[in-house]
């Protein structure tokens, strides 16, 4: 926490419900690492979580079986991809997005404010949203706050997200400024047109500005809105810098909300988040590192296609138990993703998305036992010396 900051006590009591959400804060309602329950008509999902990443309805390589089986609570899809192919309308004609990919839990849905402004080609933005080419077949769109909270709608996802201006790291302050008020703006016409069904997240933006951040942070806690996400983060800026933006802005926002990191995934990031008080996480990063045949382990990341793993029977960590660990060596996984075998992504996938589920469990159990900064400082210090090891071997 900020020294000297002050924590808002802004919003419903723990525990009350809000549209077809309930958030109920455990432990570490004022700073530092909290303990959570958030409760959806799908499911509960206790916090600090992490959401494994199905931009297109699919985690990469797996079925939804096999994610929960992994220890995935709720998981998140993407609306301007799910907009683009197949669209809302076929999805809501197959039941909702639960229906139509198969999965019984939680399901948080993303604008899409940042793929349309990184993948999207000739994308223009004013007031009244986002213009743009698809990057799929270069066909004009145009969306809209409204828009966007009627495809959501369709989807049918239990949380769903704004339309927001993501902007690139480093960026002028205007340009920073500029993303802040239309996020802002376009969070209280959300407001109006989001289905009674779903729970509707704010997104704080303000790059690396503090005051930027903090004045965002506070205008949007005002609005009581049921979750906080910190948007526009973990796009290129250096790591202090982003523990910086979560110590001035958290303690800015409701004490009795969910707060969510966007696109945060990678150990140390989520370790040092949650100490920082930050309940949930996405990202593709470790489905995208297993597939390209990088392993996370709690002593660092390490790539399965190094040669000197063409005799290694040992599986990718002793201490894991995922299916890839318990039934298959480094060898044979270095050898699948070599040959381009899609099982050794798969087997890739599972484990690093296991590990980082098993991560944020840990996290929690430490939390619970009032043991979390010394379980922080022995986890920080085995990855670091691990991957110091790695590298020089």
């Amino acid at each position: 926490m900020v020294p000297g900051a002050q924590v808002r006590e802004t919003g419903a009591p723990a525990g009350q419900h809000t549209a077809n959400l309930q958030f109920d804060l455990m432990t570490g309602a004022v700073a530092g690492p909290r303990l959570g329950r958030l409760v959806t008509s799908r499911g509960e999902v206790a916090t600090p979580a992490f959401m494994p990443v199905g931009t297109r309805a699919s985690v990469k390589t797996l079925t939804p079986g096999e994610v929960k089986g992994l220890g995935a609570q709720l998981v998140l899809v993407n609306a301007y991809h799910l907009y683009l192919r197949p669209g809302g309308e076929t999805i809501r004609a197959a039941g909702g997005i639960h229906a139509f990919m198969g999965w019984d839990g939680p399901v948080l849905a993303d604008s899409g404010g940042y793929q349309v402004f990184s993948l999207a080609r000739l994308c223009s933005v004013d007031q009244q949203g986002a213009t743009f080419h698809s990057h799929v077949d270069g066909s004009v769109h145009a969306l809209s706050p409204e828009k966007v909270m009627e495809i959501q709608g369709a989807l049918g996802a239990d949380i769903a997200m704004p339309l927001d201006v993501c902007v690139p790291y480093p960026c002028e302050r205007s340009q920073a400024r500029r993303a802040v008020e239309l996020t802002a703006d376009w969070a209280r016409r959300s407001r109006t047109s989001v289905s009674p069904r779903q729970a509707l997240f704010a997104i704080v933006q303000g790059s690396t500005y503090p005051d930027l951040r903090r004045a965002a942070a506070r205008d949007l806690a005002d609005l009581d809105f049921p979750g906080y996400a910190l948007g526009g983060l973990s796009v290129g800026e250096p790591r202090p810098a982003l523990y910086a933006m979560l110590e001035t802005t958290l303690p800015e926002l409701p004490v009795t909300r969910p707060r969510y990191l966007m696109g945060v995934g990678a150990p140390l990031d989520l370790i040092e988040a949650v100490a920082r008080g930050v309940d949930m996480f996405d990202s593709v990063y470790p489905s995208r590192a297993g597939r390209h045949g990088t392993a996370l382990t709690r002593d660092g990341p390490i790539s399965l296609r190094a040669a000197r793993f063409r005799r290694d029977f040992r599986p990718i960590a002793e201490d894991c138990v995922c299916p890839a660990c318990q039934g298959f060596s480094r060898a044979y996984l270095r050898h699948l993703l070599v040959a381009g075998e899609v099982l050794g992504q798969r087997l890739a996938t599972v484990h690093n998305l296991q590990f980082t589920l098993h991560l944020l469990a840990d996290a929690r159990r430490a939390i619970a036992a009032g043991q979390f900064d010394n379980w922080r400082e022995v986890q920080i210090q085995r990855y670091r010396e691990g991957k110091s090891t790695a590298a020089a071997e």
